[in-house]
């Protein structure tokens, strides 16, 4: 199954588990229009309340119960609306990307980078949780706002090929709409539980009634008894509503698995991660004081038990469905004290830079390799893997340090705005002195060199190295940043288009893109097809009568008419922001034949450059498809200078 056939199962799964809930909350309205039937009498046998059923009361109830279900749900979801970073922090992670402490911290960021980028994704904030249990845990609404937490046991007791296994794992969670639909689950499950916590609010208010006369009590009667209703109900929609949470999670978990051995190609990683939790004294536990609202987000279960209300499927179950010949022992791992994960500190690395020849700007790619690369959305191969941690090692160390710091990551996105025109470039350069401070500007200048230098190819995987150091900024920094890139871009009064793919990029990656509601078909979209794709012409031909062809061989293979002609108002910039805008609702089985489409285009004069690669992927990303790096033969002459060997160790690692 591919990735679009995952996000359309993801949304029929989402479908059903709302229908589920609905008829999970009308069974609690039944429930507690049959509990208000039950006659209560006083002592003296005298009967103090008797409700008869009806319309009326059904509609009270109704509207009492969903109102509070509503709420409730409504008021974690605002809690949770932060992203992946706000559940994180409360299960007491920290944030690594920029500050990694030890050789197994940056050994989980190298790993994440190289998922990441064989991915075609920005990197993800990565928290470290300090329990010793392995385990780990995606989570979010978006890509944009993702998140991956993983446990201190982990990195220090799996293998760097099970640890890849275990990112991979979670890697499939977000590519598959998982993560999306269980940190909603979350919310849903906290709302049905509202009602039970008001009926224990309200019991424990009401401990005196015991010592009040009953014939001066009645309404305290009554608001016992509504509170004990109110428990009755609502932990027992709780109960329901953790059951379906359960059931849920545990399919997606075994999607998951295989999801992680297709990224890999190496059925022993995630085997190997999950036969040490078996085995581990400690298992896959979080001590965490709020772990178990989130238990079905962890890679593995935060409890012992199987059963109906287990989160996660069998153990056992699990590893066989990897590893057919498993023998189902499981090797004895003694949990080590706290103090004993001493942390070992990063050895120092030197500036690893060396240039890149002025060939790799000339870089063709075979023609297959586009087509190949769309193939492996949401599902990069072996190849993928090792071209990203290629590339990783390509980029030079000075940058991939900046990116992991705050202050340098927007020194390094300016630098990559910069024009190779010096009329143009000593015009930028004077601007942004008069924008930013002094400290920022001279690190901009620090950089300029291996910035010059950079293999085109590599703008893109640098960019999404610094996004998590990006998202750092507070709201008014980054909002500065925001214009003086704008400001930039604007110096020669013309944008280009990669330059403005690259503003876009940080801005929806940062400040997260708009939720997407599944609600086109292609040709209700042909007109923004037609922007986009005749911006795509334009930015690959020279001439504009090749661009013409090129749209027309584009458009060859849809089933629909093309449109006549594109309104002047539209073949700007900000018209191709709004047909961005709608063809990201496009339904998921109608976004192969875009990518298709837009295939056609670049491949039309049978020549694939860098930069018409790398604006590709940038556009497919603003339309939530997530392209893996294309896979290139480059000629002798081209290839990349070797990279230091420290650097190279450290990336090993």
């Amino acid at each position: 199954m591919n990735f679009f056939q995952q996000q359309r199962q993801a949304k029929r799964l989402t479908v059903l588990l709302v229908i589920l809930m609905f008829l999970a909350v009308l069974s609690l309205i039944l429930m507690t229009c049959m509990l208000l039937t039950v006659p209560v009498s006083d002592g003296d046998g005298n009967i103090v309340m008797d409700l008869e059923l009806s319309a009326q009361m059904f509609i009270a109830v109704s509207v009492v119960v969903t109102t509070t279900v509503l709420l409730g749900g409504l008021v974690k979801y605002a809690e949770l609306r932060g992203g992946g970073k706000v559940i994180a922090r409360r299960l007491g992670g920290r944030l690594i990307n920029h500050s990694a402490q030890t050789l197994e911290e940056r050994r989980l960021v190298n790993v994440a980078e190289e998922m990441a980028l064989a991915s075609g994704i920005a990197v993800p904030s990565l928290y470290l949780l300090p329990d010793l249990g392995i385990n780990a845990f995606a989570a979010g609404f978006t890509p944009q706002d993702a998140v991956i937490g993983v446990t201190q046991g982990a990195i220090t007791l799996l293998s760097r090929d099970e640890l890849q296994g275990v990112i991979a794992h979670e890697f499939s969670h977000i590519y598959n709409g998982d993560m999306r639909l269980n940190t909603g689950l979350v919310a849903v499950v906290h709302g049905i539980l509202v009602l039970g916590l008001a009926g224990s609010f309200i019991l424990r208010g009401m401990e005196d009634v015991r010592r009040t006369p009953v014939d001066r009590s009645r309404p305290a009667i009554l608001a016992v008894m509504a509170g004990t209703i109110l428990c009755i109900v609502g932990y027992s929609g709780t109960f329901f509503g953790n059951l379906i949470k359960a059931a849920v999670s545990r399919q997606r978990e075994f999607l998951a698995d295989a999801t992680a051995v297709q990224y890999t190609r190496d059925p022993q990683s995630i085997a190997g991660a999950l036969k040490k939790i078996g085995g581990y004294e400690l298992g896959s536990s979080l001590k965490a004081a709020r772990a178990a609202e989130f238990s079905h987000l962890y890679f593995g279960s935060g409890s012992s038990s199987y059963d109906l209300m287990a989160t996660h499927p069998d153990l056992s179950e699990r590893i066989r469905r990897i590893d057919a010949s498993w023998d189902g022992t499981f090797v004895k791992i003694a949990a080590p004290p706290q103090d004993s994960m001493v942390a070992r500190p990063v050895l120092p690395v030197a500036d690893a830079f060396s240039g890149v020849p002025e060939a790799a700007t000339a870089v063709l790619y075979d023609l297959n390799a586009l087509q190949g690369a769309v193939a492996s959305i949401g599902a990069p191969h072996p190849e993928h893997l090792a071209e990203a941690r290629r590339m990783l090692e390509a980029i030079p160390q000075k940058l991939k340090l900046a990116a992991r710091s705050t202050d340098s990551a927007q020194a390094l996105v300016y630098g990559l705005l910069l024009s190779r025109y010096d009329s143009l470039l000593t015009q930028q350069l004077a601007l942004l002195e008069s924008l930013v401070d002094r400290t920022l500007f001279n690190t901009l200048q620090a950089m300029r060199e291996p910035l010059a230098a950079l293999n085109p190819g590599l703008r893109l995987p640098l960019l999404d190295l610094a996004i998590p150091s990006l998202k750092r900024l507070g709201k008014k920094p980054f909002a500065a940043l925001k214009r003086n890139m704008q400001q930039l871009i604007d110096a020669d009064n013309e944008t280009e288009l990669l330059e403005w793919t690259l503003l876009r990029i940080v801005e929806r990656n940062v400040e997260g893109a708009p939720p997407v509601q599944f609600k086109f078909g292609l040709f209700q979209c042909a007109e923004e097809l037609l922007v986009l794709l005749n911006a795509l012409t334009r930015a690959g031909q020279n001439q504009a009568q090749a661009a013409v062809q090129a749209l027309q061989y584009a458009w060859k293979d849809l089933p629909f008419e093309q449109p006549q002609e594109l309104r002047p108002e539209l073949e700007d910039l900000p018209g191709l922001e709004a047909a961005i805008k709608r063809l990201r609702h496009l339904m998921p089985e109608e976004r192969p034949a875009m990518l298709a489409a837009m295939t056609r285009c670049v491949l039309h004069d049978g020549v694939i450059t860098v930069a018409e690669a790398e604006l590709f992927r940038a556009l497919a990303d603003l339309l939530d498809c997530p392209v893996p790096p294309l896979l290139a033969t480059p000629r002798p002459s081209d290839e990349p200078a070797p990279a230091a060997s420290t650097a190279a160790t450290l990336n090993a690692v």
